[in-house]
């Protein structure tokens, strides 16, 4: 798999997490415990730094990046979906962040919080705990996630990263 060192900057990947050998992680990455990278997955720590938690799952296509002053930090228990794109922002703990959605700048996506697929949220918003950020740009529905909302998507992605782990292995004909 392709895992690259930026000078000094050098990936740090928990033994027990999941990285498909067709993703890519650069640079200053730090992955989780039992955390699952996807193929196609890029994450590319190179001007500042990224930080996936445990259990957090980054789907196929993701691109995950940071600026010189911002880093991209994404907690525990969390999916990030299909070609999603996030970049200097923070998602807190029990996050499902959509497929192809897009997380900009300074956003906050607060524990137990959904960015919907596809929307938009533009650099600064706060999208509150318990909330879903749907469209483009956003529109935030207060109080909408209830808890444990993701906890099966967590638990799948866990269990399918072990899989994975454990059985994966590469035919070429």
């Amino acid at each position: 798999m392709p895992i690259y060192a930026l000078g000094d900057r050098v990936p740090s990947i928990h033994p027990t997490a999941f990285v498909h050998p067709e993703a890519v992680i650069i640079g200053s990455v730090t992955i989780g415990a039992e955390s699952s990278i996807w193929p196609t997955a890029v994450l590319r720590g190179d001007t500042s730094f990224i930080e996936v938690g445990d259990r957090t799952s980054i789907q196929d296509g993701t691109v995950i990046h940071c600026t010189s002053e911002l880093p991209t930090r994404i907690g525990n228990d969390c999916v990030v979906g299909h070609n999603a794109h996030l970049e200097g922002c923070t998602v807190e703990d029990h996050c499902l962040i959509g497929s192809g959605s897009v997380v900009l700048h300074k956003v906050i996506v607060r524990t137990r919080s959904l960015v919907g697929a596809s929307a938009l949220v533009p650099n600064g918003t706060e999208v509150p705990t318990g909330a879903m950020a749907l469209g483009v740009p956003c529109k935030i529905k207060h109080d909408a996630v209830a808890d444990g909302a993701f906890q099966y998507a967590v638990d799948m992605y866990v269990a399918r990263g072990h899989e994975y782990r454990a059985t994966l292995r590469r035919l070429d004909y």
